[in-house]
């Protein structure tokens, strides 16, 4: 049973109208999340794509607030005291530069929750669990697209608004500087044959791979829940073209986590004899192997490998962090920090959400954040209609790829956004199972006589 958040003052006991008469909270409307999710492509453009995020959360707190009496989702205690040590771990940090950085990334935390605690109580009050992935569907169109931008011009950029707005100290930061400086592909400018990977709306193409992932189950769940209608068509037809863009990302965990969820769903479909499930699955892998037979992956994966030293940088990376976590164990560094790799000065913290958390917040934030990645994808994998188990392994897909993959900072909250409708529907489901087990209710009177 979800725990509900008393935000409204409510009547003493003996006071007021009673409970049964009590009126029901408004309903949370859609458009804030229309706003956020619909016109990233928009926010992109401007610059303000990565800065906006923690506004639109703010706004999404104070519609929540207003509400009242509103619902959590499973596994928020565990978030919470995450977001708690994060703000502890502050003290560690290096120097009053390093503020900014670490307020989006926590900006970005709290946005999540409040996402997934918004998202969460939109399923649960309406009849139809479809309406609110529309806005999720809304963010698929815009990477899409974006990823098209990167296919076809890849070496768009541009200096936005926002980066022309900033103070020029603030927009020199290496940090903002990715974040306001758009681009459709990452690439290597010293290289004489670069390998253009598409990447917008993000500064990195592993996020773009990583939010695929991740929203590729809430769309296809759409799918399956709305039987006709035009954007169920125009979903139906953006997943082949979204494969030429997401394929030229090159990212190997993308591909490993996709597979990982899909065999887990494959799985569950099988034992519960779910043939829509298996079905669907079975529909995924076949458009994907026929993208695969026109883009030659695996040749420009193995190319790109043998041409960089990223997985000795990594692997690096990695060990640095293991030998400096023992020194500060408990909250961490507060922040990445730089040292030289094999091929140039990156931050230690990174290329990984596991290493970030580990580095910048200690070894309890990363237990906290692992346990609630694994409490949501167990109470997710409770669905049993073909919607709610795609949607369960939105999770799983996260726990795949948070060793390689950073999520401090939008993605976090397309996976709150998922997780949030997956168990919402498990849920209702399980409602619903216990209902048609319940007895029927005897009158007082029967068999009396």
């Amino acid at each position: 049973m979800a725990v509900t958040l008393a935000l409204a003052v409510s009547e003493p006991e003996g006071e007021g109208p009673s409970a049964s008469a009590a009126p029901l909270p408004p309903r949370l409307p859609r458009w804030p999340l229309l706003i956020m999710f619909g016109l990233v492509p928009l926010w992109w453009l401007a610059g303000a794509f990565y800065l906006i995020w923690p506004l639109c959360g703010a706004v999404l707190l104070a519609l929540l607030i207003v509400r009242g009496r509103v619902p959590l989702p499973p596994a928020t205690g565990v978030w919470l005291l995450f977001l708690a040590l994060v703000l502890l771990s502050a003290t560690q940090l290096s120097s009053p530069v390093s503020l900014l950085p670490f307020g989006l990334r926590l900006g970005y935390y709290v946005t999540a929750l409040v996402v997934g605690g918004y998202v969460y109580v939109c399923v649960r009050e309406r009849a139809d669990p479809a309406a609110a992935l529309v806005p999720i569907c809304a963010f698929w169109f815009g990477l899409v697209l974006l990823g098209w931008l990167g296919v076809l011009a890849p070496r768009f950029a541009l200096t936005t608004p926002t980066e022309m707005l900033l103070p020029a100290g603030l927009a020199s930061h290496p940090y903002v500087q990715d974040l306001v400086h758009i681009s459709a592909t990452e690439y290597s400018e010293l290289s004489l044959n670069p390998i253009y990977r598409p990447a917008a709306p993000f500064p990195y193409t592993n996020n773009y791979g990583s939010a695929y992932a991740m929203t590729l189950p809430c769309v296809v769940a759409y799918t399956m829940l709305r039987r006709r209608g035009f954007l169920r068509w125009a979903l139906l037809v953006s997943l082949p073209l979204s494969l030429a863009p997401t394929f030229l990302t090159l990212n190997r965990v993308m591909f490993v986590s996709l597979g990982v969820g899909l065999g887990v769903l494959g799985v569950r479909a099988v034992l519960r004899g779910n043939v829509r499930v298996g079905a669907s699955v079975v529909g995924v892998l076949a458009i994907g192997g026929l993208a695969a037979l026109l883009i030659p992956v695996a040749e420009l994966i193995n190319n790109r490998v043998e041409s960089s030293d990223t997985n000795t940088d990594r692997l690096s990376l990695y060990l640095e962090v293991i030998r400096r976590i023992g020194d500060s164990p408990w909250l961490g560094y507060g922040a990445p920090v730089s040292v030289d790799t094999v091929t140039a000065e990156v931050p230690v913290g990174t290329q990984g959400q596991l290493w970030m958390v580990l580095f910048s917040h200690g070894i309890p934030a990363l237990l906290c954040f692992l346990a609630w990645l694994v409490i949501v994808a167990l109470r997710s994998a409770r669905a049993r209609s073909a919607p709610g188990q795609w949607l369960a392994v939105v999770p799983v897909i996260c726990l795949v790829q948070v060793p390689f993959y950073g999520m401090a900072d939008p993605t976090i909250t397309i996976a709150f956004f998922g997780v949030a409708v997956a168990m919402a529907l498990a849920e209702r489901e399980a409602s619903h199972r216990w209902a048609d087990r319940a007895p029927p209710l005897r009158p007082r009177w029967a068999g009396a006589g």
